[in-house]
């Protein structure tokens, strides 16, 4: 005869448990059943990330301790010799220096500038779909259209640069041949164009803020000018420091527009760390040299950043 178990026991065989609320307490098979299907849903990321990520930075890690060369078949491991020779090379150091330098000029106006267009636009100006549109657009196009236009811009005779520096009565400018020069010119073509992914960054945090301090402090007779500095900027000092993180370390990163207008010239003076990494390893064929050089500068980038952690949490 069969028997039923009393209401609030658990069954042979069954895995779970009912609570006296009524939900379904599950066992450890239910736990482990849970698990294996969750890996298998993850299991296709773990694959492109290991084949794509994790397996090029230790096979560039190995090539880094290695000869390896486009122009040789065998390779022999050197230890840190790549290592070494990338302390004692002026060209690292250089390079290192021109991308410091591009990082400074660049990373301090894309981060004012940007507010600045944001708060125009969030003070309720008119016509705000034009100001959004304009200063938005130039990030949406590709770098080759970017240095297409600004290569035309900075031409010695015919480019507007000089164009309107004649029309002031002042000697050209070797916007792209001068040393002293060609990285500003960089900067400010970057800046041009990259600017409006910052700007929405600042706008959308603007929008996002409480209207009733600001309310409140009009209402206390507070101006506009103080209402910013007092109220708005403050709350905005989290998406700064995002702002300022990302700017910092996209610039560290720059390669694209320097690569295609002047390849590092004059005289390497615009040359960054990135293309010398590619013109020692594509170039000169040492991909095990370039392998160290790229994690060097890999490793400035960690500690810049956790820098940049620390410093904002602290202010925090």
């Amino acid at each position: 005869m069969a028997t039923t178990a009393p209401p609030g026991t658990k069954a042979p065989g069954d895995a779970s448990t009912r609570r006296p609320g009524g939900r379904l307490r599950t066992g450890r098979a239910g736990i482990t059943a849970t698990s294996g299907s969750g890996l298998v849903f993850v299991l296709p990321f773990l694959l492109v990330f290991g084949l794509f990520l994790v397996w090029p930075v230790v096979h560039g890690l190995w090539m880094s301790l290695t000869d390896t060369s486009l122009a040789l078949r065998e390779t022999a491991f050197v230890g840190f010799d790549n290592y070494t020779e990338a302390f004692g090379d002026p060209d690292v150091w250089s390079s290192l220096g021109n991308t410091l330098l591009f990082t400074a000029i660049s990373s301090v106006p894309l981060v004012l500038v940007s507010l600045a267009m944001a708060l125009l636009v969030h003070s309720g100006i008119a016509g705000q779909w034009a100001w959004r549109l304009a200063f938005f657009a130039p990030y949406l196009l590709p770098v080759t259209v970017v240095t297409l236009i600004w290569a035309w811009l900075y031409q010695p005779d015919l480019g507007l640069g000089n164009q309107l520096l004649g029309a002031l009565g002042l000697e050209p400018v070797g916007w792209l041949s001068d040393e002293s020069v060609a990285m500003w010119s960089i900067a400010a073509l970057t800046v041009w164009w990259t600017i409006g992914f910052n700007f929405l960054l600042y706008l959308a945090a603007l929008q996002s803020l409480p209207s009733t301090y600001d309310e409140a402090a009009a209402l206390d007779g507070a101006g506009a000018w103080r209402r910013l500095w007092s109220i708005t900027l403050p709350q905005l000092h989290r998406t700064t420091a995002l702002v300022a993180m990302l700017q910092i370390l996209a610039s560290l990163k720059v390669f694209d527009q320097i690569y295609i207008l002047t390849k590092g010239g004059p005289n390497g003076s615009t040359r960054p760390i990135l293309e010398y990494v590619y013109d020692v390893g594509f170039t000169g064929y040492r991909l095990g040299y370039a392998s160290a050089v790229s994690y060097l500068f890999f490793a400035l980038v960690i500690v810049v950043s956790l820098v940049q952690l620390r410093i904002f949490r602290r202010e925090d």
